[in-house]
């Protein structure tokens, strides 16, 4: 008998490819989330919850988590109107306006913050405009949160756009067929296949949004229980070398964005478990 012809891998061994994965994944993921938890004990469990339940920390809570959740959900539903005309539909400018999704990733936030700033301030071209009918951008909410929608819109419409492009569009002329109405068929045909994917997009906009700075500083003004994000108060106690007060509240946005990947996987998992029992 002729023995089996070992599979021949184009990179190295198991034990090599796991051992440099290790590696790596230790060097610029765990080390530096170790340190927040060494630097955090650096004060008695009395002084850690006093310090991340003090009433700016939880003020500032409010504001990161309200501003990013409107955000995604802004997000969700534009990145999903934006990834379907661009996948089922053809006009000119098309592989412009894709390539212009990508912006956020490449540009620098401190830019797109100033950018932000200078249109939607009183005098500016769309706060101008506002400004009339008493709604102010800048400096507020309204701002923090147009700012979050700037840096999270890639990430649902990338990944929704690939579950787009390979859904079979048979399923939705069978649909329209048997006489089903456009809304009924995108509720039950097209979501469900999708839903997945918005799912992850939503959370990792709204994981990002959570811990943005380089957007937002400059277009929430930073005031105090109305507009100052936690990355700023982090950022605060890291100037006044108050480290340990730092990374405590830096260590609960950490187990916040934990929390998020977790219920997002657990939704995730489930979803796609429906799908293949409707399937």
């Amino acid at each position: 008998m002729k023995r089996k012809r070992r599979k021949q891998r184009v990179i190295p061994g198991f034990g090599l490819s796991l051992g440099v994965t290790v590696t790596i994944l230790s060097l610029i993921v765990v080390i530096p989330l170790c340190s927040l938890v060494i630097f955090s004990a650096h004060l008695s469990f009395a002084d850690f919850i006093k310090t991340v339940t003090s009433e700016r920390v939880l003020a500032s809570y409010k504001v990161s988590f309200l501003t990013a959740l409107v955000a995604s959900l802004i997000n969700a539903v534009m990145g999903l109107i934006l990834a379907w005309v661009l996948v089922r539909y053809q006009f000119p400018g098309k592989r412009i306006m894709d390539g212009m999704i990508e912006i956020p990733f490449a540009l620098p936030t401190a830019v797109a913050g100033i950018s932000l700033t200078h249109m939607t301030v009183d005098s500016g071209w769309i706060g101008s405009f506002f400004a009339k009918f008493g709604i102010h951008i800048a400096y507020t909410r309204i701002g923090i949160t147009l700012a979050l929608v700037f840096i999270g819109i890639p990430f649902v419409v990338r990944s929704v756009q690939p579950v787009l492009e390979k859904m079979d569009a048979q399923y939705e002329e069978a649909a329209r067929i048997m006489g089903a109405s456009h809304a009924y068929t995108f509720r039950r045909v097209i979501m469900p296949e999708i839903m997945p994917a918005l799912i992850a997009g939503f959370t990792m906009a709204f994981a990002r949004s959570l811990g943005e700075y380089g957007s937002v500083v400059f277009i929430a003004g930073n005031t105090p229980y109305y507009t100052e994000i936690t990355p700023l108060l982090i950022m605060a106690k890291l100037q006044e070398y108050d480290y340990a007060s730092a990374t405590s509240i830096a260590l609960v946005m950490l187990a916040a964005a934990f929390l998020i990947l977790f219920i997002n996987a657990v939704i995730q998992s489930r979803t796609s478990r429906i799908i293949s029992g409707i399937k």
